[in-house]
């Protein structure tokens, strides 16, 4: 089996529902997705994906959707206010953890046609939640 993987930085915030921690408040990370793609044979290339097309589809994903957002549930309550200011959001049907937003990235990845073994969600430089379908 061969494997690449690609990282992907950015920022966003969020706050958990039903939560007593500090993460019930909006609050914001310095998030970095770990995409890791495999393959039984190399294609043509000798490649399992080329970095770049991953960078074109995944990362520019991140970017349009995820970078600098806030990612709330749909029936958080300040949904509505911070619509009304015009601020980006992405809303999830599930609670923003970091075990959601690896599954997003992950689903995301394969709707792209990526062969994807697993993405780990890095919250913090101690903390990531991984998602492998």
């Amino acid at each position: 089996m061969f494997y690449v993987t690609r990282e992907i930085d950015f920022c966003y915030g969020h706050r958990l529902l039903k939560y007593e921690g500090k993460c019930r408040h909006l609050h914001g990370h310095n998030g970095r997705a770990v995409i890791k793609i495999g393959a039984e044979a190399l294609d043509d290339r000798g490649m399992v994906v080329d970095f770049k097309d991953v960078k074109l589809a995944i990362a520019c994903w991140i970017d349009d959707h995820l970078d600098h957002r806030m990612i709330l549930h749909r029936n958080d309550p300040v949904v509505e206010y911070l619509q009304s200011q015009n601020e980006p959001l992405y809303l999830l049907d599930e609670n923003p953890t970091a075990e959601n937003i690896a599954k997003l990235i992950y689903q995301v990845g394969v709707e792209h046609g990526f062969p994807i073994v697993k993405v780990d969600l890095w919250e913090t430089p101690h903390c990531f939640a991984t998602y492998t379908g």
